[in-house]
């Protein structure tokens, strides 16, 4: 298989290839004066199997729509030199979370999406702990792969959660997700593991909390979210532990994101530890913050097992 990674994700590529014993192959970046850009393969994918590492979120350097667009137009041109099967590996899987409609004549970006993927004749996409695997799953005609959280987050938490243990989804639309994440900490440190859950109202950009589910007297609890954006949704379920007698709280989440007003997260003492996977760079965080109580995990052993039980 060839593995390539543009430039943009070219360190997440690297780690995934490391885990696989293998080498990126290259690719030749060119932009344009004009904003246009050219990327083509340095290695010939005639006949060959190849995968793309491209995780699509807002950068410093590239919009996701650049990114997207990047990803797509890379798909086809190998697709249009011969490659026999092309694998998108998206770490991070931009517009999931505008999966229905909530207003009248909404867009479902999260079809469109895959649309735009198929058209370019993408064989597989694999992606990691996306906002609903349900609309995910029913979007994409194409093959998908899902790489679930409770693989790459559950030895973190073993050294740390000695005492009773309580796994809490800070909104009814995440409870399938942390139930998936509890069974896997249950089965890992062979424990029985709590579940509670908090009531989440959101409209117009707006968030307002409602009733919490659980026993979290005495007990460490550990928060589980596909994502951190703004950080208000972990730290009301954060208050609503403490106020009921948690012990420690941890904030658990596949992606980071950390946008504006993130760095309340850790400027509070809500949490004991905030743990996000390697998907997108803290790059909005300044240096000061990322030392104080943030860990991320690698992925790259994870995605490495799965490319190999996609490739024949």
């Amino acid at each position: 298989m060839h593995l390539f990674a543009l430039k943009e994700s070219e360190g997440h590529g690297a780690r995934i290839a490391a885990a696989l014993g293998v080498k990126l192959s290259q690719l030749e970046h060119r932009e344009f004066g004009d904003g246009e850009f050219k990327i083509r393969p340095l290695s010939c994918v005639n006949g060959q199997e190849v995968c793309v590492i491209q995780s699509l979120f807002e950068g410093p350097d590239f919009s996701v729509h650049d990114k997207l667009c990047r990803l797509l137009f890379l798909i086809a041109t190998l697709r249009d030199h011969g490659a026999r099967r092309v694998t998108a590996l998206v770490p991070f899987l931009c517009y999931g979370r505008k999966d229905r409609r909530t207003k009248e004549q909404d867009p479902v970006a999260t079809q469109y999406v895959a649309r735009l993927f198929e058209a370019m004749q993408c064989d597989d996409l694999v992606t990691f702990e996306t906002h609903n695997l349900a609309a995910f799953q029913n979007a994409f005609r194409l093959r998908t792969q899902h790489l679930q959280m409770g693989g790459v987050f559950q030895d973190v938490l073993t050294w740390r959660t000695e005492g009773p243990l309580v796994v809490m989804s800070p909104d009814p639309g995440g409870v399938k997700r942390a139930q998936l994440f509890r069974e896997s900490l249950q089965d890992r440190q062979g424990r029985g593991v709590g579940f509670g859950f908090m009531e989440k109202r959101r409209s117009g950009g707006h968030m307002t909390s409602g009733d919490v589910v659980g026993d979290f007297e005495g007990r460490s609890v550990v928060v589980v979210d596909d994502m951190i954006a703004s950080g208000r949704t972990m730290m009301a379920a954060a208050e609503a532990c403490r106020a009921r007698g948690a012990a420690k709280v941890y904030a658990l989440a596949a992606h980071g994101l950390f946008t504006a007003g993130a760095e309340a997260l850790f400027a509070s003492d809500l949490f004991e530890r905030v743990f996000v996977s390697d998907s997108i760079p803290p790059f909005r965080l300044s240096d000061s913050v990322k030392t104080r109580r943030l860990e991320i995990v690698d992925t790259a052993d994870e995605f490495a097992d799965l490319l190999r039980r996609l490739t024949p």
